[in-house]
């Protein structure tokens, strides 16, 4: 046997609307720790790290950014976003670029420490861009990902104040104490350069 449906009332229109227009000050204030989901990058898609790959800062204001470190993932896009979304991994880096299109995740907030350098100390001061692709196949380095990361280089130097050459623009092998060689002999560093300072 179907159960009678309640009718719209009078009563409860009022009470639906009594509802509907409480003042946002009176809701609870959200968790602490909770940040808005926006990119620091406008162009990048947010794609979140999981928070046990990366340790939550503030800065420039903890510790100031001086550099940003070009890496080479060594695997496929989706199979980074994998890596950073997996709470066993223990890495991540702030922004991952495709390599068809130049696409740009955005992987953790440029507040945030990504874990990439594998360098404590220059994980806190730097930023970090993934690159799809293996150091050893040039054919990953399309002209789409040069042009979209250097222009996302460019705007991280804007943000930061810092000047727009190699000794703050870095590879992961020029990090003391690292074993990588990313982004490897086949990154064109003066293309790279050049297309960062004409963004």
């Amino acid at each position: 046997m179907e159960r009678a449906r309640p009718g719209t009332t009078r009563r409860r229109f009022l009470k639906g609307a009594a509802l509907a227009a409480v003042p946002y000050t009176l809701l609870p204030d959200p968790p602490a720790g909770a940040r808005a989901q926006a990119v620091d990058y406008p162009s990048a898609e947010w794609q979140p790290a999981t928070t046990s790959n990366y340790t939550v800062s503030n800065r420039p204001t903890a510790c100031p950014v001086d550099r940003v470190i070009i890496h080479v993932t060594q695997e496929t896009y989706p199979d980074t976003l994998s890596i950073f979304q997996n709470p066993r991994k223990q890495v991540s880096a702030h922004y991952l670029v495709r390599s068809a299109d130049g696409h740009v995740a955005q992987c953790v907030r440029e507040a945030d420490v990504a874990w990439h350098a594998g360098n404590w100390d220059y994980n806190t001061r730097s930023i970090g861009i993934e690159h799809e692709g293996w150091v050893d196949r040039p054919a990953y380095f399309t002209d789409a990902l040069y042009e979209q990361s250097a222009r996302l280089t460019a705007a991280i130097c804007t943000r930061f104040g810092l000047p727009r050459d190699r000794a703050h623009i870095i590879g992961h092998y020029e990090v003391p104490g690292t074993d990588h060689t990313d982004p490897g002999p086949n990154w064109d560093w003066t293309r790279y350069i050049r297309l960062v300072n004409f963004a």
